[in-house]
């Protein structure tokens, strides 16, 4: 997504002054002014599409390129998954080379006495290596305290300036990561920046920077991979050492993004069966959006190409204007995380990113969903009111009022689907 960052609320900052009230403390107000409203406000739902937007044909999830219908969930675990995946691979985000790298884990900081107690904070380099070169990821974790074993933890894909949106000092909070709010529900939470891994630098078209300028070898294919799949190679290098650390349930870490964030962790997801719970927000094309929806206020794969070329691979560029060829649309991505859980966010004031788009890609990839024996989000197409979370079975979508940010009523409604995942209460 092309949308210029918003600062955080001024409203969140005062909260976090250290001579107020703690966030926690005042939580239930927050929520209870920002997401339910009052009791006679009338319900506000996000508004149709503009009259004469083009019909378009979504390919169908459970169509095998042999033509042949998926019917049960061992034949999509079995082949239809992966040609999927290859399908995206091929077409939008590019493959992962095969180059060997060598890869260490080394906590270059710990303060146990974190957030006053609450927490331990560990500062971890993980550093990769191949060919002589080098690069670091800097991964920041905070856990529980009071924790009784292993605490189910978030990855967040920081795609904005790490000094001001994930200080592991805490000096400096934002609501983008609400770390101290989330150790208080008994998560851990972790962060890295995703430069660290890949410059989001539009003009390195020739892929000279970064991880690629490790891995890559000789001429660049067609589908070779961009930086969001770079990104979402980091994310998994991250969930390497995430695994290994005794405060963490490997099998309950949830990865998060933010716009080209969000594009990252649904990409992630989808390569990285590890990771539980997969949450995008407004995440738009190339994310959760379906790409074939059309209408003037939408971002289209021509104009993302355009803007961001390092994005994809080269093959996406062929689909510019021509939405209806590809053999992939995003409600496919969003199968691939089946039968783990999806998290779907949109702002109503973020047209950019076609909220309705988003909604519908959950919508559509409920035929994955039901092989497992769960009904995602249903077959309704008809979008929940705005600030009204829809937990649904294996699946969840909220849309809330606002503009393209991640705040702390998105990070709300996330951990209430997360608790109800990890409880068996969906």
């Amino acid at each position: 997504m092309a949308s210029k960052p918003q600062p955080s609320m001024n409203t969140f900052q005062t909260i976090l002054t250290p001579s107020r009230l703690s966030l926690t403390a005042v939580l239930p107000l927050v929520l209870l002014l920002a997401v339910s409203g009052s009791a006679a406000e009338p319900k506000q739902h996000f508004r149709a599409d503009a009259p004469g937007a083009p019909a378009y044909t979504l390919p169908d999830p459970l169509t095998a390129a042999n033509g042949r219908k998926i019917t049960t969930a061992g034949e999509w675990k079995s082949g239809r998954r992966a040609e999927v995946l290859e399908l995206f691979r091929q077409h939008v985000y590019g493959r992962v080379p095969a180059t060997p790298y060598e890869k260490s884990f080394k906590i270059v900081n710990e303060d146990r006495n974190a957030m006053n107690g609450a927490a331990t904070l560990k500062q971890v380099e993980i550093t990769v290596a191949s060919g002589g070169k080098s690069l670091v990821i800097h991964l920041s974790l905070f856990v529980p305290n009071r924790a009784r074993g292993p605490v189910p933890a978030f990855l967040l894909i920081c795609n904005r300036p790490p000094g001001e949106n994930i200080d592991p000092t805490r000096a400096k909070k934002s609501e983008f990561w609400p770390a101290e709010e989330g150790i208080a529900r008994g998560y851990a939470m972790a962060a890295f920046f995703n430069g660290d891994v890949d410059p989001d630098d539009k003009k390195d078209v020739e892929f000279k920077d970064g991880i690629h300028a490790l891995l890559d070898r000789g001429p660049r294919a067609p589908d070779a991979w961009g930086t969001i799949a770079a990104w979402a190679w980091g994310a998994s290098r991250c969930m390497d050492y995430l695994v290994t650390d005794a405060g963490i349930a490997r099998d309950r870490v949830a990865v998060i993004g933010h716009s080209r964030g969000g594009k990252t962790a649904l990409w992630a997801g989808a390569e990285d069966e590890r990771f539980a719970i997969v949450c995008s927000n407004d995440s738009g094309c190339g994310g959760a959006a379906l790409s074939r929806r059309k209408n003037k206020e939408k971002e289209t794969v021509a104009v993302i190409n355009r803007g961001f070329p390092h994005w994809f691979n080269t093959n996406f560029k062929s689909y510019n204007a021509r939405e209806d060829a590809l053999p992939v649309d995003q409600h496919m991505l969003i199968a691939l995380v089946a039968p783990r859980a999806v998290c779907v966010h949109s702002a109503a004031g973020d047209l950019w990113a076609d909220p309705r788009g988003e909604f519908l890609s959950v919508v559509h990839a409920r035929p994955v969903y039901q092989l497992f024996g769960k009904q995602a989000l249903g077959a309704s197409t008809e979008m929940p009111p705005l600030n009204e979370p829809r937990h649904g079975d294996g699946a969840h979508y909220f849309i809330r009022a606002g503009k393209h940010n991640l705040t702390l009523v998105d990070w709300t409604a996330y951990w209430e689907f997360e608790d109800k995942v990890y409880s068996g209460r969906q």
